[in-house]
């Protein structure tokens, strides 16, 4: 094509690419598939090759960075960009309530927007004319350092606005604050490549992001999955929004990725208690986040409160409870588990964080400490996320005194005596004595629990009480105890007794897949024990398959079924089924004939989210598997329906971004009924 078409074509190409992308990473609901998307840019690239005076700044084949650079300009911001005074309870939001409404009366009838407070790097963002042309970093407020070409890798930044010929004009100067940062699933997949690579692995999102963008090579910052979140304009020329609601629906509309948690109230305590809302999704949502930043709306009224020291008054940060502390590594155990791994442990100095106080946390396996170098000693980071087992994320080297002690192994499993072993190929490390008081106890513990038999009151205490004492020898002996042979247990009364012998037999009720699954077979999850259920029936026929029967069932890989072999082959299992037959514990699928064809929900996808009426989400998702369905933990483009109950949180939110329905109970119950006799709604 000649000059004149091939200016035609690049803009026509550079727009399209810039809706693409848009829609891909911004709104995470693409119109093209990658490869018509690659075959466009391959398509602009070829032309910029042939013209390079049709490269302009904004082309997406710019994104790739420019070339590395010796040391990053120092700028100066067009206005201060300023942080913000921390609150550490309600109590803390009302004093400062009380102070800003003592300076201007206007602020007891303001209304607030309450929106996450992002855990990543700080950028400033200036656009000309709608195209991006200089980013920078926070820095001291005043003066940041100049990373534009960094900035322009992460896909999620628009280089030209608005992307949509549709969208609202653009000044012809603004400069946007955003938060540029990793989403937790990003992170993980990150790490498992570079695992599987043989590099070394990141411990956190925010550092990450933070390091990758200070890079002085763009093409590293490339590499790395960085995401963008907008929520302030700095500056800029025209009409801009008068509050920050529109602020933030005006950015959206600009084609700037903007988070969908913020909300908008009336009054404080409305503001206090979206905010404590927003604190107990904070491991829902799809970056992490420290706290919540509540706003005055009015940001004519915000900027006339001023600043006192380098705080806005017309905003805080209520700061949720520390996930993250540093304490000192004070020794490391281990623990026998229940298939027979060793798995080390922290022992504390005594640390509060996420709100409890941890003297004990997870590390993971003998190859993490080696490969972390985690030393007896040492000062190390801890984190709690939620409901998750506090876990070291590895020492602080710089603290070391010199009198850290290296750890060594144990060659002997603490519980029995007997020596230990290590699968070649493979990290964890065994004691395979099956008679083994330590996973005893755990076995107990697993077949009791909740997601599996569900025995109530028999916990890892009382399961530890019972292998001590000699009450029991495997969990078939369970169904066995009686009142009067729990007596002489230490904390054991009448009653108490009574309440154990009842959920032990209410346990012979629980379906097959529970039952799979409280065996222990190493590697059989729920979703698997419920595929089991299924093919095979009852605990007989599972017991007589053979590795071909078994990887027939979807799921089962060769070494799952080798796992399930080697669990039914050992007399001591054998004993242990023989004694649940006798004890009545031997629950049957009973497939009528209308189901031997396909289940009502074969090939379907499920995610179970908020409080369902009438169903447990256990309940539900057994529901579901029964009737052949898969239940996923998180909601993605693989999702068929999204099954929805009150309190759903961010899972809602990411249904409603890719389109994905949404059933009740009642709503699932009917598609069952429906599927089931081969017809939709």
């Amino acid at each position: 094509m000649d000059k004149k078409q091939a200016t035609k074509r690049a803009i026509e190409l550079r727009r399209k690419l810039q809706y693409h992308n848009y829609r891909y990473h911004v709104l995470q609901s693409p119109v093209v598939s990658d490869v018509e998307f690659d075959r466009l840019l391959a398509e602009l690239r070829q032309i910029e090759t042939e013209h390079p005076d049709l490269v302009t700044d904004d082309s997406p084949t710019q994104r790739v960075g420019g070339e590395p650079v010796d040391k990053f300009e120092r700028v100066r911001h067009p206005a201060s960009i300023l942080s913000l005074s921390n609150a550490f309870d309600p109590d803390d939001i009302r004093s400062w309530f009380d102070r800003i409404a003592k300076i201007d009366e206007r602020v007891e009838h303001a209304g607030f927007v309450v929106e996450p407070k992002l855990d990543g790097l700080t950028v400033v963002l200036h656009y000309e004319k709608g195209v991006f042309v200089l980013g920078a970093t926070r820095g001291d407020g005043q003066y940041g350092e100049a990373i534009t070409s960094n900035l322009r890798t992460v896909r999620s930044l628009p280089l030209r606005i608005p992307v949509e010929s549709g969208g609202p004009p653009a000044p012809s100067r603004l400069v946007v604050r955003g938060e540029a940062l990793i989403f937790r699933d990003d992170f993980k997949v990150m790490n498992q490549a570079l695992e599987a690579a043989g590099e070394r692995t990141f411990v956190n999102p925010r550092n990450t992001a933070s390091g990758a963008l200070r890079q002085l090579d763009p093409s590293l910052t490339a590499s790395r999955p960085i995401s963008l979140l907008c929520y302030a304009v700095v500056d800029g020329e025209g009409e801009l929004p008068g509050t920050q609601w529109e602020t933030l629906a005006w950015l959206r509309e600009l084609g700037f990725p903007v988070a969908s948690e913020p909300s908008r109230v009336p009054d404080l305590e409305a503001a206090i208690e979206a905010a404590q809302e927003l604190e107990t999704r904070r491991e829902n949502l799809a970056y992490e986040l420290d706290g919540a930043v509540i706003k005055i709306d009015d940001l004519q009224l915000s900027s006339e409160l001023g600043v006192v020291g380098k705080d806005p008054r017309g905003a805080i940060a209520y700061k949720f409870a520390a996930q993250e502390v540093s304490t000192q590594l004070q020794d490391i155990g281990v623990n026998v588990g229940r298939t027979g791994v060793i798995t080390p442990y922290a022992i504390l100095e005594p640390v509060e964080v996420g709100g409890v106080t941890v003297r004990q946390a997870t590390l993971h396996n003998f190859d993490f400490i080696k490969d972390k170098d985690i030393r007896i000693g040492d000062r190390v980071m801890i984190k709690r996320a939620g409901d998750v087992i506090p876990y070291v994320i590895g020492p602080i080297e710089d603290a070391r005194q010199g009198d850290e002690k290296p750890f060594r192994m144990p060659r002997r499993c603490p519980s029995c005596g007997e020596a230990l072993e290590q699968v070649e190929g493979e990290v964890a490390v065994y004691c395979v004595n099956s008679a083994c008081p330590a996973q005893l106890v755990r076995n107990v513990e697993h077949f009791a629990s909740r997601g599996a038999m569900d025995i109530e009151g028999l916990g890892i205490k009382v399961a530890q009480q019972l292998v001590e004492e000699g009450k029991i020898g495997d969990v078939g002996d369970l169904y066995s105890l009686t009142e009067d042979r729990l007596l002489d247990l230490e904390g054991f009364a009448e009653k108490k007794a009574q309440a154990l012998v009842a959920a032990v037999d209410a346990s012979r009720s629980q379906p097959l897949q529970r039952l799979i699954g409280a065996l222990g077979i190493r590697g059989i999850g729920d979703v698997v024990a419920g595929d089991l259920a299924l093919a095979f029936g009852d605990l007989d026929a599972l017991s007589r398959a053979n590795a071909d029967n078994l990887t027939q069932v979807e799921g089962v890989g060769p070494n799952l079924a080798q796992a399930v072999l080697d669990w039914f082959d050992q007399n001591k299992n054998k004993a242990l089924l023989e004694k649940l037959k006798q004890a009545r514990v031997w629950p049957r699928v009973d497939r009528s004939p209308a189901l031997q064809g396909p289940l009502a929900l074969d090939g379907l996808t499920f995610v179970v989210t908020g409080t369902l009426p009438h169903l447990t989400r256990d309940e539900a998702k057994e529901l579901i598997k029964i009737q052949g369905g898969k239940v996923a933990g998180s909601v993605s483009r693989n999702t068929n329906y999204l099954v929805l109950g009150e309190n759903p949180g961010s899972k809602l939110d990411r249904a409603q971004q890719l389109g994905i329905p949404t059933l009740d109970e009642d709503g699932l119950r009917r598609l069952i009924e429906t599927l089931g006799r081969g017809g939709e709604d």
